[in-house]
Protein backbone atom coordinates (compact mmCIF):
# COMPACT_ATOMS: atom_id res chain seq x y z
CA UNK A 1 0.00 0.00 0.00
CA UNK A 2 1.14 3.21 -0.84
CA UNK A 3 1.59 6.21 1.12
CA UNK A 4 -0.84 7.94 -1.12
CA UNK A 5 -3.17 5.42 -0.21
CA UNK A 6 -3.32 5.51 3.49
CA UNK A 7 -6.16 7.31 5.38
CA UNK A 8 -5.45 10.85 6.39
CA UNK A 9 -4.74 10.49 10.36
CA UNK A 10 -6.19 13.68 12.23
CA UNK A 11 -4.20 15.70 15.11
CA UNK A 12 -3.94 14.53 18.49
CA UNK A 13 -3.64 17.83 19.41
CA UNK A 14 -6.79 19.01 17.45
CA UNK A 15 -8.71 15.25 19.02
CA UNK A 16 -7.80 16.67 22.46
CA UNK A 17 -9.21 20.24 21.93
CA UNK A 18 -12.88 18.64 20.12
CA UNK A 19 -12.87 15.75 22.76
CA UNK A 20 -12.19 17.40 26.20
CA UNK A 21 -14.79 15.86 27.69
CA UNK A 22 -13.98 12.11 26.61
CA UNK A 23 -10.20 13.44 28.03
CA UNK A 24 -12.55 13.80 31.30
CA UNK A 25 -14.42 10.58 30.99
CA UNK A 26 -11.80 8.44 30.30
CA UNK A 27 -13.41 7.53 26.83
CA UNK A 28 -10.10 9.06 24.92
CA UNK A 29 -6.83 8.81 27.14
CA UNK A 30 -2.71 10.11 26.18
CA UNK A 31 -0.42 8.01 26.68
CA UNK A 32 2.63 9.28 28.92
CA UNK A 33 5.32 10.46 26.33
CA UNK A 34 7.61 7.41 26.81
CA UNK A 35 8.11 6.02 23.12
CA UNK A 36 11.35 7.58 22.28
CA UNK A 37 12.00 6.23 19.12
CA UNK A 38 9.68 6.95 16.09
CA UNK A 39 10.57 5.57 13.11
CA UNK A 40 9.18 4.81 9.42
CA UNK A 41 8.20 6.97 6.68
CA UNK A 42 4.50 8.01 8.21
CA UNK A 43 4.88 10.49 10.95
CA UNK A 44 1.23 9.52 11.89
CA UNK A 45 -1.30 7.27 11.87
CA UNK A 46 -4.63 5.64 13.03
CA UNK A 47 -6.47 2.39 13.56
CA UNK A 48 -8.25 0.27 15.41
CA UNK A 49 -6.07 -1.76 18.48
CA UNK A 50 -4.71 -5.36 18.10
CA UNK A 51 -3.14 -5.90 21.45
CA UNK A 52 -0.35 -8.38 22.02
CA UNK A 53 1.18 -9.26 25.37
CA UNK A 54 4.65 -11.22 25.75
CA UNK A 55 7.80 -10.77 27.50
CA UNK A 56 11.55 -11.06 25.29
CA UNK A 57 9.44 -13.54 22.35
CA UNK A 58 8.35 -12.04 19.27
CA UNK A 59 6.81 -15.16 17.82
CA UNK A 60 3.14 -13.74 18.27
CA UNK A 61 4.45 -10.54 16.87
CA UNK A 62 5.32 -12.10 13.55
CA UNK A 63 2.07 -14.21 13.19
CA UNK A 64 -0.07 -11.15 13.60
CA UNK A 65 2.39 -8.95 11.53
CA UNK A 66 2.01 -12.19 8.72
CA UNK A 67 -1.95 -11.51 8.42
CA UNK A 68 -3.50 -8.76 6.50
CA UNK A 69 -3.42 -5.94 8.82
CA UNK A 70 -6.32 -3.92 6.86
CA UNK A 71 -5.34 -0.42 8.37
CA UNK A 72 -5.08 -1.71 12.20
CA UNK A 73 -2.23 -0.75 14.78
CA UNK A 74 -0.37 -3.49 16.58
CA UNK A 75 -0.33 -2.30 20.08
CA UNK A 76 2.69 -4.66 21.49
CA UNK A 77 2.81 -5.07 25.54
CA UNK A 78 6.59 -6.28 25.70
CA UNK A 79 6.76 -5.67 29.56
CA UNK A 80 9.08 -2.71 28.54
CA UNK A 81 11.54 -4.68 28.34
CA UNK A 82 15.06 -3.29 26.45
CA UNK A 83 17.08 -6.34 26.40
CA UNK A 84 15.94 -7.69 23.32
CA UNK A 85 13.89 -6.43 20.37
CA UNK A 86 10.53 -7.58 19.43
CA UNK A 87 10.37 -5.66 15.90
CA UNK A 88 13.07 -5.83 13.41
CA UNK A 89 13.42 -5.16 9.60
CA UNK A 90 12.46 -8.12 8.33
CA UNK A 91 8.94 -7.61 10.34
CA UNK A 92 8.95 -3.93 9.40
CA UNK A 93 8.51 -4.93 6.11
CA UNK A 94 5.75 -7.66 6.82
CA UNK A 95 3.33 -5.10 8.59
CA UNK A 96 3.82 -2.43 5.33
CA UNK A 97 3.39 -5.46 2.91
CA UNK A 98 -0.18 -6.41 4.67
CA UNK A 99 -1.17 -2.69 5.55
CA UNK A 100 -0.55 -2.56 8.80
CA UNK A 101 -0.93 1.38 9.96
CA UNK A 102 1.53 1.43 12.60
CA UNK A 103 3.40 -0.94 15.36
CA UNK A 104 3.65 0.22 18.61
CA UNK A 105 6.12 -1.65 21.02
CA UNK A 106 6.26 -1.15 24.65
CA UNK A 107 9.30 -2.56 24.92
CA UNK A 108 12.70 -2.27 22.11
CA UNK A 109 12.81 -2.67 18.36
CA UNK A 110 15.88 -3.46 16.03
CA UNK A 111 17.44 -2.77 12.63
CA UNK A 112 16.43 1.14 12.60
CA UNK A 113 17.13 1.98 9.41
CA UNK A 114 15.05 -0.57 7.68
CA UNK A 115 12.39 0.52 9.99
CA UNK A 116 12.31 4.22 8.74
CA UNK A 117 12.32 2.99 5.24
CA UNK A 118 9.16 1.53 5.76
CA UNK A 119 5.69 3.03 5.03
CA UNK A 120 4.81 1.79 8.48
CA UNK A 121 4.09 4.14 11.34
CA UNK A 122 6.25 2.56 14.46
CA UNK A 123 7.17 3.53 17.96
CA UNK A 124 9.10 1.89 20.54
CA UNK A 125 10.53 2.71 24.03
CA UNK A 126 14.13 2.26 22.40
CA UNK A 127 16.64 -0.47 20.59
CA UNK A 128 18.52 -3.35 21.34
CA UNK A 129 20.58 -5.25 18.22
CA UNK A 130 19.58 -8.33 20.08
CA UNK A 131 16.71 -10.42 18.54
CA UNK A 132 14.40 -12.91 20.88
CA UNK A 133 14.27 -16.18 21.39
CA UNK A 134 11.15 -18.30 19.82
CA UNK A 135 9.09 -20.09 22.59
CA UNK A 136 5.97 -18.79 21.31
CA UNK A 137 4.32 -17.55 24.78
CA UNK A 138 1.97 -14.60 25.02
CA UNK A 139 -1.83 -14.16 24.46
CA UNK A 140 -3.23 -12.30 21.64
CA UNK A 141 -6.19 -9.52 22.05
CA UNK A 142 -6.47 -8.62 25.49
CA UNK A 143 -6.29 -6.10 27.69
CA UNK A 144 -2.80 -4.57 27.75
CA UNK A 145 -1.50 -1.97 29.88
CA UNK A 146 1.26 0.92 28.00
CA UNK A 147 2.65 2.97 30.37
CA UNK A 148 -0.03 2.71 33.40
CA UNK A 149 -3.03 3.24 30.81
CA UNK A 150 -4.96 0.13 29.78
CA UNK A 151 -5.37 -0.07 25.66
CA UNK A 152 -8.06 -2.74 24.95
CA UNK A 153 -8.95 -4.61 21.85
CA UNK A 154 -10.71 -2.49 19.03
CA UNK A 155 -10.15 0.62 20.50
CA UNK A 156 -8.95 2.89 18.18
CA UNK A 157 -5.34 4.71 18.70
CA UNK A 158 -3.89 8.04 17.16
CA UNK A 159 -0.17 8.31 16.71
CA UNK A 160 1.57 11.87 15.91
CA UNK A 161 4.47 13.55 16.40
CA UNK A 162 2.65 15.13 19.78
CA UNK A 163 1.74 12.22 20.95
CA UNK A 164 -0.32 9.05 21.29
CA UNK A 165 -4.37 8.67 21.97
CA UNK A 166 -6.25 5.90 22.72
CA UNK A 167 -10.04 6.29 22.22
CA UNK A 168 -12.99 4.03 23.19
CA UNK A 169 -14.58 4.45 19.32
CA UNK A 170 -13.08 6.29 16.22
CA UNK A 171 -13.36 9.77 16.37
Amino acid sequence: MSLAMLPQTPATTDLCDTHEDRLTDGRLRVLPDVFRLALGQRSAACGPAVTLKLFEDNTLVRAQLEAPGEGRVLVVDGGASLRRALVGGNLGKLAEQNAWAAVLVNGAVRDADELDACTVCVRALGASPRKTPKGGAGSVNVPVDIAGVTVRPGEWIYIDRDGILVSTEAL
